[in-house]
């Protein structure tokens, strides 16, 4: 479906843009998936394509943020090892079932999410602590529906995710929001080994998106760092809620 260089090369350039959203706001497939569809590939294709080029965004991010990760893996390690097997759920039911029951909850998950990160401070008062007692039972699960959420459909799963962690862990924006790229990356991990076996990838198309989301990511993990983190929390919530309701109408 992708024939011609101005298709890959405007699909590189729709990457770029995911991976600095989705560095910055864990908003990465409201751009790569529209982008996937225009690019003429059909709903489930591009879901499952775009699984698979969002790889990218979480090598990106992940390179550009090695400060920020630095000192967390106590906590990385069991989360992602969570999401990994939560994503591989979800990629199954994206594969089995039919869309229409789950993804009519997905516009009331990520208004609540981003309801959830904007109220994150008040919140984390009621966990204060967590992080240093290791993973809560309550996190964990939270996480693992998060991780499934991101191997079925995937978009605003950062904002589900950062609002988690934004809740329950005392720390900067930027070294959280480094958690929470790595820890969504790994939920796509798993899905897109399985969306790579059933055939359904186009594979030009995914390669296109990777590249520039390698480089957008990298980037935007950069923008974090030196962006005031309230203003950043409040941008990424009313985004969020912003996509819900496109989401809903649509």
């Amino acid at each position: 479906m992708i024939t011609n260089p101005g298709t890959f090369l405007l699909l590189v350039l729709a990457g770029i843009g995911a991976g600095l959203t989705g560095a910055t706001a864990g908003l990465a497939s409201l751009v790569s998936y529209p982008a996937l569809l225009a690019a003429g590939l059909p709903p489930v294709t591009a879901n499952v394509t775009n699984t698979v080029a969002m790889l990218g965004t979480t090598a990106g991010a992940a390179a550009g943020a090695r400060p920020e990760l630095a000192g967390q893996r106590r906590n990385l390690v069991p989360l992602c090892l969570i999401t990994t097997v939560g994503g591989a759920c979800g990629g199954l039911v994206l594969l089995l079932t039919p869309s229409d029951a789950f993804t009519a909850i997905v516009p009331w998950l990520i208004g609540g999410a981003s309801i959830v990160l904007i109220a994150g401070p008040r919140l984390r008062r009621l966990a204060e602590g967590a992080e240093h007692h290791g993973l809560s039972p309550a996190t964990a699960v939270a996480a693992f529906f998060i991780g499934v959420y991101g191997g079925y459909f995937g978009a605003a799963a950062g904002v589900l995710m950062l609002a988690l962690l934004v809740s329950v862990w005392s720390q900067p924006l930027a070294r959280t929001n480094a958690a929470k790229n790595l820890v969504t990356g790994s939920a796509n991990l798993l899905a897109a080994i399985v969306f790579a076996c059933t055939g359904k990838v186009v594979w030009a198309a995914a390669l296109a998106v990777c590249l520039g989301s390698l480089a957008g990511s990298w980037l935007g993990s950069n923008l974090v760092r030196r962006l005031p983190a309230t203003p950043l929390r409040i941008g990424i919530g009313i985004a969020g809620l912003g996509l819900a309701v496109v989401l809903a109408f649509s």
